[in-house]
């Protein structure tokens, strides 16, 4: 399929222009346009009074093949001639990572690019993750090259246009922008493992709750009268630590259950979501039980173990209950003992909470469409609230198939004779047993998760297509009304290089600061050509 290319301008045209804002001169007569010169006065960016110069001088380092700090007349026709093709975009984002112009991109430039934007000053990165090692070597020395930078190098100081020279490796690209992922997840981990362990105590808690038998049982069973007393009992006979019991498998679950949930939600969304920006309240139910489902595989076998560690507190002879030790008497087929009841549990939670959490983040939002921080952490926590207390008898089921039954006490052979059992046996009530905890515990921990998951697709923001979250971007104003006045002088492809710009920052997630910090001043140009 042909491509449509954006029309080339007239060289003399541009030759024109190029005199008119080119303030170098070498003793050969020959102009030069400054970082300056070219960003500012000639595309109009970052034009504000206390611009970062620095910025200036990375943007400009793209037209700037030759790394000498300042531009030609052949580097800026070359340069009309890259915005003029469909994969600009690509083109200019590895240009602005190559800062040697050799076609290859070393640990040290991105590094570099990174640490400048606007994310990196929030949350700095992680330079020795694992993702750091697999693309640049344990001892970064590796590079990431693109391998149609010759035939692109050529094409560009050709007046030739063809498709198949403009072959960037976008994965290249991808992966650097993938960096800001990489910081995401790293720090979505760190956040929801602390919120996870802050509410810890509740959860363990709502288990032996959930597990403590009214009647059907042997007498004096009963050790608890309600979630308080049972706090109070495992702080005197157990300790702190004693509310902390399989507090390890959850720590390994949290972080990838909520990312597989959280992702899958977002995905089907986007999947349902119409040409006018919206989606039925159907649509929304049927991605948020997507999302619930698509999690139990991984975090079932997870869930038994912790349940079996929680309730082992109460037992004080026998031999030592460990997460090794369940793993072993399970085997791997009884890691999804329950299963079916924690489908149950979470295809009917995330129907729930995910439509919940949209529309009262949606009645929260501001007059331009924007939903702040507190905003996001409230609408979290208040979806919590039905979608917890309301699969309660779910999870109770869950809770009583996973648990190993004790001398005595009643055994289910799943999930429809539990439920009977426990109607027969200790009435409607039981299966409301920590229904509060539920909902003190999974409230707060959402709110927190999702002001975390949101906040950071923000900051490391990556745009692989799709829709991003609704509220984090003024409506319907967006980046075109930021964007410079398109001059008469802005011919052929620099008639889009104020919008390339803009979308290498939002695609990639390469977001550079437009205001100086204190003690930063413009520098010289790199030639110490002077001026006219």
């Amino acid at each position: 399929m042909q491509v449509q290319l954006t029309k080339r301008a007239d060289p003399n045209e541009l030759k024109v222009i190029f005199q008119k804002y080119a303030s170098v001169v070498d003793k050969d007569g020959e102009r030069y346009m400054t970082p300056s010169d070219f960003v500012q006065k000639y595309l109009g960016l970052h034009t504000q009074l206390h611009y970062n110069p620095k910025t200036v001088q990375l943007l400009a380092g793209v037209a700037d093949t030759t790394k000498d700090g300042l531009i030609s007349f052949q580097e800026f026709l070359a340069f009309e001639s890259v915005l003029c093709v469909p994969d600009a975009l690509f083109i200019v984002a590895f240009q602005l990572f190559d800062k040697t112009g050799t076609g290859c991109v070393s640990f040290e430039n991105v590094r570099d690019i990174f640490s400048q934007t606007t994310v990196h000053h929030h949350i700095p990165f992680n330079w020795n993750c694992e993702f750091i090692h697999l693309h640049f070597g344990n001892d970064r020395k590796k590079s990431l090259s693109d391998r149609s930078y010759q035939c692109r190098r050529k094409y560009r100081h050709s007046a030739d246009i063809h498709e198949k020279n403009i072959n960037i490796t976008r994965p290249i690209l991808f992966s650097m922008a993938s960096l800001n992922a990489q910081g995401f997840l790293v720090y979505m981990d760190e956040y929801i493992s602390t919120g996870a362990t802050a509410v810890y105590p509740i959860d363990l808690v709502k288990t032996r709750m959930q597990n403590q038998r009214s009647t059907g049982s042997f007498v004096g069973e009963l050790m608890y009268k309600n979630s308080f007393d049972c706090a109070k009992k495992v702080l005197r006979y157990e300790g702190v630590f004693g509310f902390y019991r399989g507090l390890l498998p959850q720590l390994i679950g949290v972080a990838p259950e909520k990312a597989i949930k959280l992702t899958v939600n977002d995905f089907m969304r986007d999947k349902f979501t119409t040409k006018e920006d919206t989606i039925p309240l159907a649509a929304e139910i049927l991605a948020g039980g997507c999302a619930g489902g698509s999690q139990v595989i991984f975090t079932n076998p997870l869930e038994i173990v912790k349940i079996r560690l929680q309730v082992a507190g109460e037992i004080t002879t026998g031999p030592r209950v460990s997460a090794l030790s369940v793993v072993r008497d399970l085997g791997f087929f009884g890691l999804y003992k329950g299963a079916k009841a924690c489908f149950l549990r979470d295809i009917p939670f995330s129907a729930i909470y995910f439509p919940v959490y949209a529309h009262t983040k949606a009645s929260m939002a501001d007059e331009d469409g924007r939903v702040g921080p507190l905003q996001l952490l409230t609408a979290g926590a208040i979806a919590g609230i039905p979608a917890a207390s309301l699969v309660t008898p779910a999870d109770v089921i869950k809770t009583r198939l996973q648990v190993a039954a004790r001398a005595g006490q009643t055994t289910y052979s799943g999930v429809i004779d539990c439920f009977r059992k426990i109607l027969n046996e200790e009435g409607f009530r039981a299966l409301w047993k920590g229904a509060g905890a539920r909902v003190f515990r999974s409230s707060p921990q959402f709110g927190v998760t999702l002001v975390t998951y949101e906040l950071l697709q923000r900051w490391f923001y990556v745009d692989f297509g799709g829709h991003r979250p609704a509220g984090s971007e003024p409506t319907p104003k967006s980046r075109i009304s930021e964007l410079p006045p398109v001059s008469s002088e802005h011919v052929g492809g620099y008639h889009l290089a104020a919008a390339t710009f803009a979308g290498v920052e939002n695609k990639f997630g390469l977001h550079l600061p437009k205001f100086k910090s204190s003690g930063v001043y413009p520098e010289g140009n790199v030639k110490n050509i002077p001026p006219l």
